[in-house]
């Protein structure tokens, strides 16, 4: 068949958007929108719902994802939510129980059309079992890394046996930066079948408002301002950005996100006597990240691991230089000082980073060219080459 046949693609996901959490993942959705508006990618996804025994399934979020319809539409794509027994702590035997249950569901469909490639999104629990699920249908597998699923489960002995197998499975995989796919072959992975697959970007939503403009829009004043978006766990740092801004003196920084920190981090702040600078803005929705990113005079996000995070290249679109630590593909996106400053993970580099870009801040026009080249219409049409290859082998 030529590449411009219609191929069917089975994709697994644990990480989408779904009527009680519908900005989860929404990164994936946005990427796999863009490639069914192809239209050459006939597109059945499946975004399984993992709920723990009674009665820890009472507590939230497994009370309200309990509520989740079977099947359910997002941007016109059909996504089935079927549950999976979850057994938290336990992660690393979660693969066999994800397709035990996935099955059912996955045979019926393949009979009804056959699919012609299996395809997970993430690389555990997703690979594993989209290994297990590509051996019963003799199916070319595909499987795509995105940072902590290799930099978190790769060091887990259990967890790693599984992924080195169905990478080894694969007839390709892909991985968000050159640094995370530099990581995979060190796990063990076979770097032959590796390919980049950079994220994109929406250019419509994501583009620069005059900093002036978008603070008033917000009620801003004109004090230096820095935004770190992300939940408010320990792994993105938003301590050590608190640290920081004790030391750029007049500054305030925007917390865009929620999470199980946000207490320590309101203590934090307190205790600095920070408290009337750190404003903790909750979770802001996707229509209005852009007016507070174009506000920011930087966006900091000092994670522990990233592969090559999505929050990176909006915040590069909207004209706000980064700082961030030198992980995953951060080298791949910070290329110049106009894009912003590597910094070490402590509250001194990363005042100094950020005192520095406030001392010769680049115009947010010159900033904004540097994310140019990062677009869903790119990534749909270099994640469509990618599947019709593998249905060709």
């Amino acid at each position: 068949m030529s590449q411009a046949a219609v191929r069917r693609v089975l994709s697994i996901s644990t990480l989408f958007p779904n009527p009680a959490r519908p900005a989860f993942g929404r990164f994936v959705a946005n990427q796999m929108a863009a490639l069914t508006a192809r239209g050459d990618i006939d597109l059945t996804m499946i975004a399984p719902v993992g709920l723990p025994h009674w009665p820890l399934s009472l507590r939230e979020p497994y009370a309200s994802l309990s509520k989740v319809p079977e099947r359910a539409d997002w941007q016109g794509i059909t996504v089935h939510h079927p549950r999976f027994r979850l057994i938290p702590r336990m992660g690393d035997s979660n693969p066999g129980r994800l397709a035990a249950a996935l099955l059912p569901l996955i045979k019926r469909l393949h009979g009804e059309t056959p699919f012609d490639v299996i395809d997970a999104q993430f690389f555990f629990p997703d690979g594993p079992a989209a290994a297990i699920i590509a051996r019963e249908l003799g199916l070319p597998l595909s499987i795509k890394a995105r940072g902590s699923d290799i930099h978190l489960w790769g060091n887990r002995p259990k967890a790693r046996a599984q992924m080195l197998a169905a990478a080894a499975q694969s007839a390709c995989m892909l991985a968000v930066s050159g640094a995370l796919r530099q990581d995979m072959i060190a796990l063990g992975m076979p770097g032959e079948t590796i390919h980049v697959h950079y994220t994109g970007l929406d250019h419509d939503r994501f583009r620069p408002t005059p900093r002036a403009e978008a603070r008033a829009a917000l009620g801003l004043d004109d004090s230096p301002l820095f935004l770190c978006p992300g939940a408010l766990i320990a792994i993105k740092g938003q301590a050590l950005a608190i640290e920081a801004l004790a030391q750029v003196p007049g500054a305030k920084l925007a917390l865009a996100g929620s999470g199980h920190d946000e207490a320590g981090l309101r203590a934090l702040a307190d205790r600095l006597g920070l408290s009337e600078r750190v404003l903790f803005l909750g979770q802001v929705g996707h229509d209005v990240l852009p007016t507070w990113l174009s506000a920011a005079d930087a966006v900091v996000l000092p994670s522990e691991r990233e592969g090559l995070a999505n929050a990176w290249i909006e915040a590069l679109a909207c004209g706000a230089p980064l700082v961030i630590p030198d992980i995953g593909g951060a080298r791949e996106v910070v290329r110049s000082a106009t894009a912003g400053r590597l910094a070490e993970r402590t509250p001194q580099a990363i005042a100094d980073a950020l005192k520095a870009i406030l001392a010769n801040q680049p115009a947010q026009a010159d900033v904004s060219a540097e994310a140019q080249r990062f677009s869903w219409q790119t990534n749909a049409a270099e994640l469509s080459a990618h599947y019709h290859r593998i249905a060709r082998t």
